[in-house]
């Protein structure tokens, strides 16, 4: 039996078509991505797994027990989102009406935005009202009604919001932290060791996701040093690629072209930021246009893959 604690489920679609399609060349045409990509991804699943999970002969790959496991887990997910897509096309025949949702920043540009051209398609007679706000904002809004749905953020090792009366959670999304440090940080190192580093933290604003998890690297380091304080994610990749410290930020934020002058690292131990769904459950339960659009946002977060541009390694 084996433990998956920390494993990415972005890396699956990439491990299934290897063993599909018999190595990670063939794996990278399916999917259209570069050889390098796939065989990053690859490496990265084993790194989580702990495990080798291919064996490379003349021929091709050939899974390795845990490897079979691994492609079993896949195929799992790959039917469940399916499955997923058929009820949220069987659920829009009387979903009408409109959602008004709730959620931050990365998640809004990451994973909603480019799914809307989808949810279109899928869910034609439920329109979408989307408000930005901070966690606090958003949960207060829920409880007046003022919103249907929000998608709030926590640290995965802090206990989540209190729920409040009639209030329901469905996790979405464990988004992995990543180190921010200024280039040249992890210079001459194997492997990144936080307690080798001098640069100092950034500061966070109590009220981010980031705080908590900040925190909780920080306690069993001892003599490290804070400057600033920020609590926009924009403004601390410009503070990081200016030279004035290191954070952790989560991989959602990490998407696309960054700014010069910064690296990132995966470092064991960061953990990651739950990405949850929220909302009231009413005595008879979700509107058919609620119940739409959390079966839409499950499957958009089930199927979300990073880019692999951004997932460096650690």
């Amino acid at each position: 039996m084996f433990l998956y604690m920390s494993l990415s489920p972005s890396r699956l679609p990439y491990f299934l078509a290897i063993a599909r399609h018999g190595g990670v060349l063939a794996a990278a045409d399916a999917l259209r991505v570069s050889p390098s990509a796939v065989s990053q991804q690859l490496s990265r699943l084993e790194a989580e797994v702990g495990h080798a999970l291919v064996e490379r002969t003349p021929r091709g790959v050939v899974l390795t027990p845990a490897g079979r496991e691994i492609v079993e887990l896949a195929e799992t997910i790959e039917r469940e989102i399916d499955d997923a897509e058929h009820r949220i096309a069987a659920t829009a025949e009387d979903a009408v009406g409109i959602v008004r949702l709730g959620g931050f920043q990365t998640f809004l540009t990451a994973v909603l935005a480019p799914a809307l051209p989808r949810w279109r398609a899928e869910l034609p007679a439920v329109s979408v009202e989307i408000t930005e706000g901070t966690r606090g904002t958003l949960l207060r809004a829920l409880r007046s009604g003022d919103l249907d749905l929000v998608v709030v953020e926590y640290d995965a090792a802090e206990a989540a919001p209190a729920l409040g009366a009639g209030v329901r959670e469905i996790p979405l999304l464990d988004d992995p932290w990543r180190l921010v440090a200024p280039a040249g940080s992890f210079a001459a190192m194997e492997h990144v060791e936080l307690e080798r580093l001098r640069v100092p933290w950034l500061g966070v604003e109590a009220s981010a996701a980031t705080f908590e998890a900040v925190r909780r690297v920080r306690a069993p380091l001892a003599g490290s040093t804070e400057a600033h304080t920020y609590g926009d994610l924009s403004t601390a990749l410009a503070l990081v690629a200016a030279g004035e410290g290191m954070t952790l930020l989560p991989q959602l934020a990490l998407q696309g072209a960054l700014p010069e002058g910064l690296e990132v690292a995966d470092v064991p131990g960061l953990g990651a930021r739950r990405l949850a769904l929220r909302h009231r459950l009413g005595r008879h339960g979700p509107t058919p246009a609620i119940q739409a659009a959390i079966d839409f946002l499950r499957a958009s977060a089930a199927s979300f893959q990073a880019d692999p541009a951004t997932d460096v390694a650690g």
